[in-house]
């Protein structure tokens, strides 16, 4: 019997799908950011935090929900997760539930709509709807913008800027009444929290790149342009080096232009972490070498996001 054959249904939904070392951690990277912010700048407001951060994980599991759900029905054909395509023949995984799972997360971030929604009012729809489209159009849609090559820019925006500014937003409106301002308010916010939150952006698109170098194969034959099939495993390798480059010179680039204290540097005590996945990711291209480096990348989001957090608030 094969490990697949092996696998509970209990293990497929938690191990494979949920996934939760891989999409808490990055779901929480930019949320530390965020609270860090409106720590320094004294709006902390715990509740519409939590709230805002249970919808953003749910919206992150939603998307992942459905690339796996599109993997399955568009490209059956291709064994990129064969204990996946197992459990479906096996029936302990059937395409209804795991279509009925992407509803209740979107249907449960719908739910904490009209909290957020009197809390921020029409800025905070926004913010919603963009992290939505984001989750589902990845794999989801008549095109996929995974497929075209662009997940790349758009996670760094999303984990980057919207994340980290939706989360000091929402804290900032609870503490300013601001659901009457709507659209208004995204002028009254400082503009480091747009630019403060990159570097974790550029961690959080390494995740995903990590998956990219070992799926690289697979993608190409669902027709993906992603990174690693265009321009091979050089390129992609050159992109995961820049991106973490760029993450640990911004901090550097924050205390010199933007006015963060010294204690901006902090992030850089997760230097050795993040030359040990850089390393692996410059030697390895095969799964069984890089399965761990996912969730170690996931990890070195979270690590070097909360320090980012305590260097921004002192």
């Amino acid at each position: 019997m094969t490990e697949a054959a092996a696998l509970s249904a209990r293990e497929i939904w938690i191990r494979l799908l949920l996934y939760p070392s891989h999409t808490l951690p990055t779901a929480a990277a930019p949320v530390l950011v965020g609270v860090g912010l409106a720590v320094r700048d004294h709006i902390f407001a715990p509740l519409p935090m939590l709230i805002g951060f249970l919808a953003s994980w749910l919206v992150h599991v939603g998307g992942v929900f459905n690339d796996n759900y599109e993997l399955l029905h568009r490209h059956s054909n291709v064994p990129e997760h064969p204990e996946l395509l197992q459990a479906l023949q096996s029936g302990t995984l059937t395409s209804a539930g795991l279509r009925n799972a992407i509803l209740v997360c979107f249907a449960l971030t719908a739910l904490t709509g009209p909290y957020l929604l009197g809390i921020g009012g029409s800025l905070a729809f926004v913010i919603g709807i963009i992290g939505i489209a984001s989750g589902y159009f990845y794999a989801g849609g008549p095109q996929p913008y995974v497929k075209h090559g662009l997940a790349d820019p758009i996670f760094i925006a999303m984990f980057g800027v919207v994340a980290v500014a939706g989360t000091y937003y929402i804290q900032w409106a609870a503490m300013h009444s601001a659901a009457s301002h709507g659209l208004d308010a995204m002028q009254q916010l400082p503009g480091d929290v747009f630019l403060v939150g990159l570097p974790v952006g550029a961690l959080v698109t390494n995740v995903m790149l990590v998956d990219d170098i070992r799926d690289r194969h697979f993608d190409a034959v669902k027709g993906w342009h992603t990174f690693a099939v265009r321009f091979g495993l050089r390129g992609i390798r050159g992109e995961y080096i820049s991106l973490c480059a760029f993450a640990y010179a911004m901090p550097l680039a924050c205390w010199l232009w933007l006015g963060f204290s010294v204690w901006i540097f902090l992030p850089l005590l997760s230097l050795p972490l993040a030359w040990k996945v850089a390393r692996a990711v410059c030697r390895f291209d095969q799964t069984k070498d890089l399965l761990m480096m996912s969730p170690m990348a996931s990890y070195l989001s979270l690590i070097y996001s909360a320090l980012l957090a305590v260097g921004v608030a002192l």
